[in-house]
């Protein structure tokens, strides 16, 4: 078993292949968090919860309750008693108090995971995972909390959430929900996060953690550009393969926060969840509500090993689509290749292009529907605009499947312009707040999806074009943040809940939409990555990485996300150059090779490209389909980052039988004067004998983990290669 309760020492032992978790419960009721680290069969640790230190807990020395309470490894910390530490819920009560505590009062142990009622969650089957239910009480409040634990053994995975549930009679205020805390000691811990803005969104960031609270958050109404809903904290000097890692990752696609409080006794709190700003949910008698998923791992082998057990959580666990453990279509986007001006003919002259060259799928872009010739009205007019799509959208649809593609069109169902007939009409579906100009954003506002009314219509939008035409894909865009946030829907003591309603609006929609079409593959996309989280994954199995495809601007954006989500999630392209983010002209086998390390597809006119380009489309397409089963199922190593040395990029992915080994190294700036550089390859058979493909070359595994690989011959800037060794013997 995955999961044990010891009734004498009130301890839960969670374990999964390579870890423990150790929850123990005071005679008191108070549910402390004793250890999360590496595997342990010994379980008598209850005395590492100090409770039999000064201050000793309140049933011993009731007078200094508040000073334990500062003190103690609380599992799910509340608000307004004195602990002053941060908490994870605040509960308002009618009087205008806030003030709660949740004693233990029973658990549930069960094999399986139930669903989470509107929203993303993991899942598995009985054998893959087992669920710890805590359930709490604050007999004051008549209010239940429920801490729920499942342990994902194989991936070295526990997820938590929690369930608050009003059994009183009175209305409440829950004014903070957050998902998660871990308590324990300091160790002179760093902090991993991933932050950037458009066009480079998830660099990699360490900073030391001092006295106080460190954090990342969201308060944009969607995960972000800026941050990342991921936090790690990290022992001193730990790399990809030593050193030890305690990461969290939400669950969840808008406002959160991700926070690491260092307190005056040299203890560390971590804690995630919904970010408190703007978060008001009213929980009347007999209702409950329901707080997202945080995903936990703990790794003592460094990044590297968080990495991998977050891969494969998230293939196995996370991902639904049917496409999970297929080749993806490669595809063309016509976006940066015509923008706005496109008809029919053009598109199938791409169409015709792209087929010989071994592509797959035409992606018709923004542009086709109501009169939206510019980024400037239009959104929310849902209508095929046929005097650019002359013929109709079906007749493009079955003209370019006869030429042999697949299709896949373009929408950005959550947004509405002011110059539309949807807003003349319902200038009230809008976000905004009466009497105050609203602001815009691309010349653009957000629709209430707190409103039934509106998220039926902009679910039917979507679907009304499905049903029209056969249509294999769809990109679902969002291209700005939340704000002015007021809903015509909600009344005034429930404004507070718009930001989560909304949320919950764009999960039922995605959840419809694959319900009525479940062999569409789905790709989320928010002006490029600023909506690349767990809980879009759930819903498309790929998401658009960024909208920078500059190769070399990918090698850090690619990094940050290859750090937590399996390369299969990246939605990754070869653009046309000069790069139309940032100017920069590099080889078109490079853009290739990097592209390579996610869904893989172009962004480009192909019938303008210069004719040397053109010709190596059917080579990068060759390449794709032979090596995607690797890159898509395989585990990767980070080997070099160019973030870090200035120089080059190296990174490989092994098959898990460790039959093959596929490495990638761009050489981003050339060194007068140098000699081959050496790398040390990871996931080898120590014992295995390989030989680098294309040539006579064979090493023993232990040779080029240990004693490395010389990369040599390489001139020039932005240069790469592949180094594909698969084991003979």
């Amino acid at each position: 078993m995955t999961i044990q309760f010891n009734e004498e020492t009130k301890i839960f032992k969670l374990d999964t292949k390579e870890t423990t978790y150790l929850i123990g419960v005071s005679p008191e009721g108070y549910v402390g968090h004793i250890y999360y680290g590496e595997r342990m069969e010994a379980e008598d640790a209850y005395y590492l919860l100090r409770t039999e230190e000064p201050p000793y807990t309140p049933g011993v020395n009731a007078r200094e309750k508040s000073s334990f309470l500062d003190f103690f490894p609380m599992e799910y910390p509340s608000g307004g008693v004195g602990d002053y530490r941060e908490s994870c819920i605040n509960i308002r009560n009618e009087a205008g108090c806030m003030g709660s505590e949740f004693l233990y009062e029973s658990y549930t142990i069960r094999d399986g995971k139930p669903r989470l009622e509107g929203l993303p969650a993991s899942f598995g089957a009985e054998d893959e995972v087992q669920t710890l239910e805590i359930t709490c009480t604050d007999p004051v409040l008549q209010v239940k909390i429920v801490l729920a634990y499942s342990v994902f053994e194989k991936e070295d995975v526990i997820t938590r959430s929690v369930k608050i549930i009003n059994e009183g009679k009175r209305h409440l205020k829950l004014e903070k929900v957050y998902s998660a805390c871990l308590d324990m000691d300091d160790e002179s811990f760093d902090m991993i996060t991933l932050c950037g803005s458009w066009a480079r969104e998830r660099h990699i960031q360490k900073r030391r953690i001092g006295y106080g609270k460190q954090l990342v958050s969201s308060a944009r109404g969607e995960s972000g550009h800026q941050e990342h809903p991921f936090l790690a904290l990290a022992t001193p000097g730990t790399t990809q393969e030593q050193g030890k890692v305690y990461a969290m990752h939400f669950v969840y696609s808008g406002n959160f926060i991700g926070q690491a409080e260092k307190t005056q006794f040299d203890a560390v709190r971590m804690v995630m969840g919904i970010h408190k700003e703007e978060f008001c949910w009213n929980l009347k008698e007999g209702e409950a509500f329901q707080a997202p998923e945080v995903v936990l791992v703990y790794s003592a082998e460094g990044y590297g090993k968080m990495t991998r057990s977050l891969h494969d959580f998230y293939r196995n666990h996370m991902i639904r689509s049917p496409y999970k453990n297929k080749k993806r279509p490669i595809l063309i986007n016509n976006w940066e290749a015509t923008y706005f001006d496109f008809n029919t003919e053009k598109l199938l002259d791409i169409a015709r292009e792209a087929k010989k060259d071994g592509i797959e799928m035409l992606v018709m872009d923004d542009g086709w529907f109501g009169r939206r010739n510019s980024d400037n009205c239009s959104l929310g007019d849902w209508t095929v605009n046929e005097e650019k799509i002359n013929g109709g959208l079906r007749h493009l649809v079955e003209e370019v499947k006869k030429i042999g593609l697949q299709f896949g069109i373009w929408f950005e169902p959550e947004m509405i312009s002011p110059d539309s007939e949807l807003y003349r009409a319902h200038p009230d579906w809008a976000i905004q707040i009466p009497g105050r100009q609203a602001t815009m954003s691309r010349e653009q506002y957000v629709l209430d999806l707190a409103n039934p009314e509106v998220v039926e219509y902009a679910y039917e939008s979507v679907a009304k074009i499905l049903r029209s035409a056969p249509i294999d894909y769809v990109k679902w865009d969002m291209n700005r943040q939340l704000s002015d946030m007021g809903s015509a829907y909600l009344p005034a003591d429930a404004q507070q809940e718009l930001f989560h309603r909304y949320v919950l609006g764009v999960y039922q929609m995605q959840e419809r939409l694959l319900t009525e079409f479940p062999e569409l593959l789905l790709e989320n996309c928010s002006g490029g990555g600023a909506r690349f989280d767990p809980g879009m994954l759930y819903y498309s199995p790929q998401i658009w990485c960024s909208d920078d495809t500059d190769a070399v601007e990918r090698l850090e954006i690619q990094e940050g996300t290859a750090m937590l989500y399996p390369l299969s999630a990246m939605g990754a392209h070869v653009s046309d150059c000069p790069n139309h983010s940032v100017g920069r002209i590099t080889p078109f086998e490079t853009r290739g090779h990097v592209a390579l390390a996610g869904t893989f597809g172009y962004e480009l006119d192909i019938t303008k490209i210069p004719e040397e380009d053109r010709k190596m489309i059917p080579k990068q397409t060759e390449l794709y389909h032979k090596y995607n089963d690797l890159v898509r199922e395989g585990d990767y190593y980070r080997i070099a980052s160019y973030s870090d040395n200035g120089k080059y990029d190296c990174y490989l992915v092994a098959a898990k039988d460790r039959s093959e080994v596929l490495m990638t190294y761009v050489q981003v700036r050339g060194v007068a004067n140098s000699r081959s550089r050496k790398v040390r390859l990871k996931g080898l058979d120590l014992t295995a004998m390989y030989m680098l493909e294309g040539t006579q070359e064979k090493y023993t595994g232990e040779m080029l983990m240990k004693g490395g690989f010389l990369v040599k011959g390489m001139w020039g800037d932005a240069v790469s290669r592949l180094y594909h060794f698969i084991k003979i013997s």
